[in-house]
């Protein structure tokens, strides 16, 4: 069987690597457009963070290894362009020039995602960068080293933005940050959005929401970032503001796409082509809380789908539960955390969502160290149905939204979770721990 893939990073490698120990004898293409495959993209900015740090540590597995210990046909360079589903095969082009054709049994895509592109005026200019892969991170890090960086502005406050505020201030980079959006964090709840808004405040970082972008202007060896009623100026831009599915090849060859123009997939990870799969960034999934379709772009995620597949295109008939939207990012001090649907999406997905805040502490009543916990928890009046929670504060939020996760895949009520027997010890938390805390207070208004 000729079982070639598209993308060489979480899910490609993944499904590469578990189809050649599940069957050595397959003939396993791996065609990588650019020549890093297998790295941590989301320790990128912490390295940058580090001037001494070499970006190439966060590669995981370096090509040759795959080539040469797990006999996979790993070609980088090679830009996959067009997808023949009637043919069964690809074709692209090399990063010296040269076209390749490959003819498949079974094919994966996984393309992964890019950075959002904006067409306005001086998006293009060479201060104005972007952090998806790799060699993005080396050309920001290059960057900082050579040109004497002393003002950023970043597009975009998602989890990017905000963790690269932290590392660039870390540099003794002066950071502002601005989108056209009007609301600072719209997927968490207000109260904690303040939280972190206080902390980027507190930490110098000027930040300006409701602001729409016109153009970025050379400004000598710097730019300006050109917005309504307002000028920034700046030695580089951070373009943070998201990333679609990169999905428009698989579109061009008839696939199905789902939400946020994700290629559609079932619960084994098939598209509409019954010998064509895709996984991680580039598909979407199932919601475990609403059982809905959604596009929620998560590392694990993609580890695990491409193992799917390679079970799948191996004989052994394997499917995925989905995900909860499981997410957590540092900035600065604080731990920001979130599992499942907030009161907005709940109401959407067609739940009747109660929702509470609650004020807490991470350590015991009178043990040194304790920090504020803030937990906003969500559940449906209807069913007493837990269905999300999120979470704000300097130490214990990063692993207790684990919890949250678990809760929701097994679709347990409020009131039962309450009852869950949580670890205590005063160095760790209070008896009641912040999330039972939230479910009891929040078990009173259902």
């Amino acid at each position: 069987m000729k079982f070639v893939i598209i993308g060489g990073d979480a899910a490609g490698m993944s499904a590469a690597s578990r189809a050649k120990r599940m069957n050595p004898d397959m003939d396993v293409t791996v065609l990588e457009q650019t020549c890093d495959v297998s790295y941590s993209a989301c320790g990128m900015p912490y390295n940058i963070a580090d001037p001494q740090r070499d970006m190439e540590k966060l590669v995981v597995r370096k090509a040759q290894v795959f080539i040469e210990k797990n006999k996979i046909n790993l070609l980088t360079g090679h830009r996959v362009t067009a997808l023949d589903p009637g043919g069964k095969k690809v074709s692209g082009i090399t990063i010296g020039g040269d076209p390749f054709v490959f003819d498949y049994d079974k094919l994966l895509i996984a393309t992964g995602a890019v950075s959002g592109i904006h067409d306005l005026p001086g998006f293009d200019l060479p201060q104005v960068m972007v952090l998806k892969s790799l060699e993005d991170g080396k050309k920001i890090k290059e960057r900082i080293a050579q040109k004497n960086i002393k003002k950023a502005v970043i597009i975009g406050m998602g989890y990017i933005g905000l963790e690269m505020c932290e590392s660039f201030e870390s540099r003794g980079i002066k950071t502002s940050m601005v989108k056209p959006g009007p609301i600072f964090l719209p997927w968490l709840s207000p109260d904690l959005a303040d939280v972190v808004y206080d902390e980027l405040i507190q930490r110098g970082i000027d930040i300006h929401p409701g602001v729409p972008i016109e153009r970025i202007e050379p400004l000598g060896a710097g730019v300006q970032v050109v917005c309504e009623n307002l000028i920034l100026e700046a030695d580089l831009v951070l373009a943070a503001f998201g990333v679609t599915p990169a999905s428009e090849m698989a579109k061009t060859a008839g696939l199905d796409l789902g939400i946020s123009d994700a290629i559609a997939v079932d619960k084994y990870l098939q598209t509409s082509d019954k010998d064509i799969y895709a996984a991680g960034d580039c598909a979407d999934a199932f919601h475990v809380v609403t059982d809905d379709k959604c596009w929620i772009p998560l590392a694990l995620r993609a580890n695990r789908a491409g193992w799917a597949v390679a079970d799948n295109v191996c004989g052994r008939q394997t499917s995925l539960q989905g995900v909860a939207g499981t997410a957590v990012f540092k900035v600065f001090s604080l731990e920001v955390a979130r599992s499942g649907l907030n009161s907005m999406e709940a109401a959407a997905a067609g739940f009747d969502p109660v929702e509470n805040n609650v004020k807490t502490r991470s350590r015991a009543h009178g043990q040194p160290g304790s920090t504020p916990i803030y937990v906003n928890m969500v559940a449906d009046k209807k069913t007493g149905r837990l269905l999300g929670a999120q979470m704000v504060g300097k130490e214990g939020v990063a692993h207790r939204i684990n919890a949250i996760a678990v809760a929701l895949h097994n679709k347990m009520t409020v009131a039962n979770f309450s009852q869950t027997d949580l670890a205590y010890a005063p160095p760790f938390g209070p008896v009641w721990d912040p999330l039972l805390t939230a479910a009891n207070q929040l078990v009173k208004k259902i």
